[in-house]
């Protein structure tokens, strides 16, 4: 375009040079041939023949630079692009149990508050504060001088009534036996008197005894000693201080093995329970009691390394929540060669309940299942290397982050694992068939990984860190 400007602007000086003119100005012309053509200076110059075959040649060199142009931009297209690479493997196929998660707590079996019996003034606190106790270890003593001199009162009160006792026998036996050998000698007044004499000792005598036996009671509750086995708590009151009858709490005592897990079932796996031990899927012992094994975990822990097993249901599910509180009990068991045990009431714990019996199942990575209003999906890849929508039913989650899938697969899918966001259904794509990922990092399928590719430290944070 510009060449062409500058040989019309050529002649026309030439033109003007021969002419004596002064050659035109072509500011707005911006190498248009439409602007020439309707430049009147041009029109009027001299040689307006010559002018419209410049023109002429102009208009057709401005068409064979907007073709070759065109031509141009066609031979350069940008080429389509290749179809994107997913990872994709085939589900797990093995032995898993079902499963149900939840969160507890940790009771003591027995919980005792230590309370004073009688009413007095600490004078003993043998034991160490936080420390173990064996039932009918002594933790309290209140002074007992009082409850020792009520003692031996009562003791000397039952003493004289039995005295009193023995002497009415002893009238009432003579007056009938002289009223058996002189018939009328006494009279049936005396006799009835003596024998009310000896009935009235002996009441006596009885409420005496009694009497006693409170006493030496009040005197042994000045020992206040362990109910139950386990760990005490501090000291509430210290020496000297003034205790009450049934109403000064001294300390607690907690038992530790074994002991209770609490937690709250949903109604659905309450449901589901029941079914099971209806199908015989859960059994029972040799006393009929449905044997429910159940795990636990502290935090911390990896996993659930505590066993135990169920022993209570509560007898209503309560309204507001829709859940039942549910009793696991534990071993705790104090570690050999000394140590603490390891669990205490209060402590949060997770829970696992196994339902059922080992089964077979297909497994896949969790991060493949996706969700659709609530609904759950994995994409599959077809023979024809394209992506499908499947819906699926899941199951629990193992350990390993692989997920249970209870309907919608086969054995010899494949599931695309990585890049969802990057695929949608009908999409083709380039397969690239990995074993089944794990959380950990390791591949979990029924065939080994390909030989020659071993991951490296680096590779395998990266996919931990994808997962």
């Amino acid at each position: 375009m510009k060449g062409y400007n500058d040989i019309i602007r050529g002649i026309l000086e030439r033109q003007g040079a021969e002419s004596g003119a002064k050659a035109p100005i072509l500011p707005h012309l911006n190498h248009n041939p439409a602007a020439i053509a309707s430049n009147p200076t041009l029109l009027s110059a001299k040689g307006s023949s010559m002018v419209r075959g410049l023109l002429a040649l102009g208009l057709s060199g401005f068409l064979l630079l907007t073709l070759s142009g065109c031509k141009q931009s066609a031979a350069t297209a940008v080429p389509p692009a290749p179809p994107t690479v997913v990872p994709v493997s085939q589900p797990v196929q093995r032995e898993v149990t079902d499963f149900v998660d939840f969160t507890g707590r940790i009771n003591a079996i027995q919980s005792v508050d230590i309370r004073a019996r009688v009413t007095g003034y600490l004078i003993k606190m043998p034991f160490q504060e936080g420390s173990e106790v064996k039932a009918g270890d002594l933790l309290f003593e209140i002074d007992p001088r009082p409850y020792k001199a009520v003692v031996e009162i009562s003791r000397a009160q039952v003493n004289l009534y039995r005295s009193q006792l023995k002497t009415a026998k002893a009238i009432y036996n003579r007056d009938k036996d002289i009223n058996s050998r002189v018939p009328n000698s006494v009279s049936v007044q005396q006799v009835e008197q003596d024998l009310a004499a000896v009935e009235e000792n002996d009441a006596r005598v009885k409420w005496a005894e009694k009497t006693l036996e409170s006493a030496e009671l009040n005197l042994e509750f000045t020992r206040v000693t362990a109910p139950v086995s386990g760990l005490v708590s501090r000291y509430y009151l210290t020496l000297g201080n003034l205790v009450n009858q049934d109403q000064t709490l001294l300390t607690t005592v907690v038992s530790l093995d074994p002991i209770h897990a609490y937690f709250d079932v949903d109604e659905p796996t309450l449901l589901r329970i029941r079914n099971a031990i209806n199908e015989g899927k859960i059994g029972r012992d040799q006393n009929g009691s449905i044997t429910l094994p159940v795990l636990m975990g502290l935090q911390g822990e990896v996993g659930f390394p505590h066993e135990g097993s169920v022993n209570f249901f509560d007898n209503q599910v309560t309204p507001t929540t829709g859940s039942i509180s549910v009793r696991g009990v534990f071993p705790n068991p104090e570690p050999k060669g000394g140590g603490v045990r390891l669990l205490s009431p209060g402590m949060f714990v997770r829970i696992r309940l196994p339902i059922g019996k080992p089964h077979q199942a297909l497994l896949v990575i969790d991060r493949a299942v996706s969700s659709d209003q609530g609904m759950k999906f994995v994409y599959v890849l077809d023979a024809n290397k394209k992506v499908q929508y499947r819906r699926v039913t899941t199951g629990s989650q193992q350990s390993d982050g692989l997920r249970v899938i209870e309907d919608g697969l086969k054995p010899d899918d494949w599931i695309v694992t990585s890049g969802l966001l990057q695929v949608r259904p009908k999409m083709t794509v380039e397969a690239e068939k990995v074993p089944m990922p794990t959380l950990a990092g390791r591949t979990s399928s029924r065939e080994p990984a390909p030989a020659g590719k071993t991951k490296t430290k680096k590779e395998s944070r990266k996919e931990g860190r994808d997962l």
